[in-house]
């Protein structure tokens, strides 16, 4: 069970970012470091999947991790999904595009489930719901560790059954989108509550996520109970990163962070902007379908350098993120930690 996490020489795990941030070259760097890097599947297709893969292992021998995002919960409402794109119309004229079209996919479930059986990546992890056990014992016959998010104690459960490996702990300082597997419910518990309320109820072996950024902060999960920190926003400043220059620059200038399900139709943690604070109030539960429909705004308002049009993904310690390269940061951390 979660044997790559006894062969890390450091207790640093790379979180996915999907979206932009995650490149071959950031997790190629976090694993040749002693950490554990991963690489995000999120949005893209299993042939892209694929060739990232294969240049992660041209850049590096050592244990990697991929992360999936389980099946959607139900549709968005078609009455609130419509009254919201009527709202966005101004966002559409403002950034001279056409809304998106709403839909509601799996995002390649199936297909980057037997890429990641057929690629035998050393572990697989998934956001936003639990796999089934038969799932879970298919990627065990291909040697395949799993890992699965959970935010609260009853998806700890899930999990526990389906046979997962570790448990990605987000608390809810995390940046990003809450990895619940219910979004009408999603788990609201800090971090450090979260591990105490999971080592008194299983044995699996534990990852915490959420509000890290500094040595202080691997070492208080690690004194906790936690087997290793994963880090996200930590990481987005590194030059491997693939963030984009809009987002780097309203990191380094910081502000507060908010829960909005403004972008994506999803609960997710990013900096305010104005996007965010004009349509938070009526943005419906809806994902994967708001997330399309939004698409085409945020794409365009990168392309701008436009921080206030596009989601600013980060977690409550922002203010703390370093530029640095990332193993440089790996390794700093560690040694932070003592």
């Amino acid at each position: 069970m979660a044997r790559t996490l006894d062969e890390l020489s450091h207790p640093i795990v790379q979180a996915p970012l999907a979206g932009g941030p995650s490149t071959p070259a950031l997790t190629g760097a976090v694993c040749e470091a002693g950490g554990l890097g991963f690489l995000a599947a999120g949005y893209r297709d299993s042939t892209a999947v694929r060739s990232d893969i294969e240049e992660l292992r041209s850049l590096t021998s050592r244990p990697f991790g991929l992360n999936l995002f389980a099946p959607p919960g139900p549709a968005a409402d078609p009455v609130a999904l419509d009254r919201y794109a009527e709202e966005l119309s101004g966002e559409a004229e403002r950034y001279g595009v056409e809304l998106g079209a709403p839909r509601h996919d799996d995002d390649g479930w199936e297909a980057k489930l037997e890429l990641a059986a057929d690629e035998r990546v050393p572990v697989l992890s998934v956001t936003f719901g639990c796999p089934e056990r038969s799932v879970v014992e298919r990627l065990h016959e291909r040697e395949v560790e799993v890992w699965v998010t959970v935010t609260k104690p009853e998806e700890v459960r899930a999990a526990a059954a389906a046979g997962a490996d570790a448990l990605v702990l987000q608390g809810v300082e995390a940046g990003g989108h809450r990895g619940s597997f219910d979004d009408t419910a999603p788990g609201v518990l800090g971090l450090l509550a979260l591990i105490e309320v999971v080592r008194e109820a299983v044995e699996i072996p534990m990852v915490a996520a959420g509000g890290i950024a500094t040595g202080r902060g691997v070492s208080a999960v690690l004194a906790a109970g936690a087997r290793a920190a994963a880090l996200g926003t930590a990481f987005m400043l590194a030059p491997e990163a693939g963030t984009s220059h809009a987002q780097r620059e309203a990191l380094r200038r910081g502000g507060p962070t908010r829960l909005t399900r403004a972008f994506t139709g999803k609960l997710a943690r990013g900096i305010e902007n104005r996007f965010l604070r004009e349509h938070d109030a009526t943005a419906p539960v809806g994902y994967p379908d708001v997330n399309h429909l939004t698409a085409t705004i945020r794409s365009a308002a990168r392309e701008r350098d436009d921080a206030d049009g596009f989601n600013l993904w980060a977690g409550q310690a922002h203010s703390l993120t370093r530029e640095l390269p990332a193993g440089e940061l790996v390794r700093l951390l560690t040694a932070e930690a003592g």
